[in-house]
């Protein structure tokens, strides 16, 4: 199967879906609701341990992607000792308002004309069908990776390798990257401009 075609097998099938039901979220409440993620996304250069790498920027963050991963962790599909018990306790309605406060925040305008490294363009032309090429995507299902936090790319990418993370597009996406790969892709998309460039006191 042409690798053009498995990718868009790929991304129908584990595009995360939109539930009607789904409230929308209140920046406000959210504001409030959020105290408890300020424990350590909103402490600058906060680290998770063993292993060791820095938690992830969430100011204009998506809010519909944070929805999407936090429920991701109360399903199952992501294992993550504090963020499993934080989602459990949690009801759709908490998780809109949460994810509406951080979406609030903003991020750096997207520069989709951005040229990777000669030996990056392929790899990022297959992250750009859903990160866009900067990293910054448009698609409210999809993260912005732009500006986020380098050991966290590389640890994300790794735990769809190790099963840690089960999504269909990424664990597909990973397979065919090696380590080095990896490792590249998080530093090219981390020193672009976007999470973090107007967060106030959020993942700095």
């Amino acid at each position: 199967m042409p690798y053009t075609v498995l990718l868009l097998v790929f991304l129908l099938a584990g595009a995360p879906a939109t539930h009607a039901q789904d409230p929308a979220g209140d920046v406000a409440a959210g504001q409030w609701k959020a105290q408890t993620c300020l424990g350590c996304h909103g402490v600058p250069s906060y680290t998770n341990v063993y292993p060791t790498y820095h938690v992830p920027r969430l100011g204009g963050q998506h809010a519909d992607y944070i929805v999407a991963a936090l429920k991701a962790y109360r399903n199952g599909e992501r294992r993550h000792g504090t963020m499993v018990a934080q989602a459990h306790r949690l009801s759709n309605r908490d998780m809109a308002d949460v994810a509406a406060y951080f979406a609030s925040f903003g991020s750096a305008e997207p520069n989709p004309q951005l040229q990777p490294p000669a030996e990056l363009q392929g790899m990022v032309a297959t992250c750009s069908a859903c990160h866009a090429n900067d990293g910054n995507s448009p698609m409210a299902a999809f993260p912005k990776i732009a500006g986020q936090r380098e050991d966290y790319l590389y640890h994300s990418m790794m735990s769809y390798k190790t099963g840690e993370r089960t999504n269909a597009i990424m664990v597909g996406i990973v397979a065919t990257l090696d380590e080095q790969s990896i490792k590249a892709l998080s530093r090219y998309f981390a020193g672009n401009p976007g999470l973090g460039k107007i967060e106030i006191g959020i993942g700095d």
